[in-house]
């Protein structure tokens, strides 16, 4: 089943199904003279997007632009397979990001010493894309799709390799991580979940601050999430990360006081944060079967990781100093 979303006349959000659930991950199709393809999710998310392009009439071969906001395996991991669909297509992606994808066996090692046996299972293939495919996008640079332009923005804080792109139509911002992770499942509720996104292993709780910072100058009047979907109230969802950041962070210091060894630490964060969390939840009146609450704990898992990561090296940095 393949589910897309009209956003504006040239704009499509498109559900990638990340771990084979909805509302997880999207992609975004600009449609103008040049027709750009944003994230691919990973690559069982691959299908979902080329029977969207069907259903929309567009070839595969017509895709102009691939572009993605960084190359973490649930925006990036699914782009070797999908430009073997797309022979003129370029990539464009944060220099650093590009030895990554022309050879991703450091990203697939990573990746599987965080999900270990579940690896294959949730990013399938991986596949390497030639390095003259590549479009490295410098900070500031601009690409006019027609009767849109899109401007690239570096944007640090989630990962050092972190892009954020503004489309001129909608004034809206591709933000990938930044900006955290919201859950639609919410939206029949009376109030929004938007919480940080901060996995291993180059998060920055002050780089994000000064990310938000850069969206805020720009003003965009809608951003546009990784996970999930367009959102038309920006300054909520930044007074929401930088609200749990502190949390976050708290949590992640709590567990290294508690905890010696780096497993048991990530666990207890993940716990405090969800003790923190459903807390806050229920106290807002939300019902124990809302599926956010099975939602949350995917998320958390991770980010605990990027939160004990981040207090051990810059623990190790005072030591230095």
């Amino acid at each position: 089943m393949a589910k897309f979303e009209k956003i504006a006349e040239n704009l499509f959000c498109i559900d990638t199904y990340d771990l084979g659930l909805p509302n997880r991950t999207s992609s975004y199709l600009l449609k103008d003279e040049k027709i750009a393809l944003i994230e691919t999710s990973a690559s069982p998310s691959v299908p979902y997007i080329l029977k969207v392009l069907e259903e929309l009439d567009i070839s595969p071969s017509d895709i102009d632009y691939l572009i993605l906001t960084h190359i973490h395996l649930d925006h990036a991991g699914g782009a070797g397979v999908f430009m073997q669909h797309c022979p003129k297509a370029k990539v464009f992606v944060h220099p650093k990001g590009v030895r990554h994808l022309v050879d991703p066996s450091r990203l697939i090692a990573s990746a599987k010493s965080v999900y270990g046996e579940k690896f294959d299972g949730i990013f399938g293939e991986i596949l390497p894309i030639a390095e003259e495919r590549f479009h490295p996008v410098e900070d500031g640079r601009s690409l006019n799709l027609g009767a849109s332009t899109l401007t690239f923005y570096h944007t640090k804080g989630h990962a050092n390799h972190h892009i954020s792109i503004h489309d001129s139509i909608t004034n809206g911002m591709f933000v990938g991580d930044t900006t955290g992770v919201y859950y639609p499942d919410m939206a029949e509720e009376d109030f929004d979940v938007i919480l940080p996104s901060t996995s291993p292993n180059q998060f920055d709780p002050d780089l994000m601050e000064e990310s938000i910072q850069l969206y805020e100058k720009i003003k965009p009047e809608m951003i546009y999430f990784g996970h999930y979907g367009a959102y038309s109230n920006p300054e909520f969802a930044y007074e929401e990360v930088r609200r749990y950041l502190p949390i976050f962070v708290q949590a992640g210091r709590q567990a290294m006081q508690e905890e010696s060894e780096f497993t048991m630490q990530v666990n207890r964060t993940e716990q405090i944060l969800t003790e923190i969390i459903f807390k806050e939840l229920q106290l807002k009146g939300l019902p124990e079967n809302q599926p956010i609450f099975k939602v949350i704990p995917l998320d958390l898992a991770v980010s605990a990781m990027g939160i004990i990561d981040y207090l051990i090296k810059a623990e190790q940095s005072s030591h230095v100093k």
